[in-house]
């Protein structure tokens, strides 16, 4: 799959995960869609952790299912590390 297609892949998944998430996410819209490009590629690794070549052509299915997959992994860990914040001030 050539590099536009892998973007367009990324960026359907960036739009698609927030919407299989519940809830509010940092960021919004476009945030979303850049972590969708980031989990594209980490749906890619994870993939290949079990040794398979998913992203040989747009249309293959286990390529979409691990992009997705990759893309929810990294928007729930955004929303870990850049969520809201507590006040950690104590009322007396």
């Amino acid at each position: 799959m050539g590099f536009f297609a892998f973007a367009i892949l990324g960026i359907l998944t960036g739009i698609i995960a927030p919407i299989i998430l519940p809830g509010k996410h940092v960021g919004g819209w476009f945030v979303a869609i850049l972590l969708g490009l980031l989990g594209a590629m980490v749906g890619g690794w994870i993939a290949g952790l079990f040794g398979l070549d998913v992203y040989t052509t747009f249309w293959n299915f286990s390529g979409w299912v691990f992009a997705l997959i990759g893309s929810i992994v990294v928007l729930l860990l955004f929303g870990l590390i850049f969520g809201r914040k507590r006040s950690s001030h104590l009322v007396v």
